[in-house]
């Protein structure tokens, strides 16, 4: 996967941002790319950014319009950006995506600043049992996706095809099984294996093979 342009990097990312790396299928290991005919995937990325310091100093103006994910797709990317209090208080809850963010291997992050290495050098911090919770959550809701799917808007053509073929949404059925035995890989080691050993099965399920 190919280093983002400074160009890019600045239409993606906001100002003062500390922490940028691959999510979604790059960082599990299952990406295929979209000259391949079989390719439903974007290239999905998150980064984490400082508001403006009178988000942090006073008495909290603006507080809505950093309390949420931003969500941009630009060509093939689709890019979702955090404010840093946010992006904790999501890493405290066990949120199982912005998690993700803090156990990527070393190619699979863009930019890391002082503030973004130490939230990574800091990830245990953030282990709780609440993971187990949070992850069965996740699966739930991926396992609802599969089943009850909607092939409007969001869905590409081949993603729709293959709902057609199977009668589900097999990219969801992929994504509930890894959320599954990532979690419970984490309740057993401590340790969050986002880079999957076990690509090669879990891209035959989002193939529906």
């Amino acid at each position: 996967m190919k280093q983002l342009t400074e160009e890019l990097k600045r239409l993606l990312f906001p100002e003062r941002t500390v922490l940028v790396g691959y999510r979604g299928s790059v960082a599990h290991e299952m990406y295929v790319p979209n000259t391949d005919p079989n390719s439903i995937d974007d290239v999905d990325l998150m980064g984490v950014y400082m508001a403006p310091k009178e988000f942090y100093i006073g008495l909290g103006r603006g507080y809505k319009k950093y309390n949420k994910g931003r969500e941009r797709f630009v060509g093939k990317y689709d890019v979702v950006n955090y404010e840093f209090r946010r992006f904790v208080n999501l890493l405290i809850k066990s949120n199982p995506n912005v998690m993700s963010m803090l156990w990527l291997k070393d190619n699979h992050y863009i930019q890391r600043s002082t503030y973004g290495k130490l939230l990574i050098e800091n990830r245990d911090l953030f282990s709780s049992k609440k993971a187990y919770q949070s992850f069965i959550g996740y699966a739930s809701g991926q396992l609802h996706k599969m089943e009850h799917y909607s092939t409007e808007g969001y869905m590409g053509e081949k993603r729709k095809a293959l709902v057609d073929k199977f009668g589900y949404d097999t990219k969801n059925a992929a994504h509930c099984i890894r959320l599954l035995r990532m979690g419970m890989e984490f309740l057993l080691t401590g340790e969050l294996f986002v880079a999957r050993s076990d690509a090669k099965r879990l891209l035959e399920i989002k193939l529906g093979k």
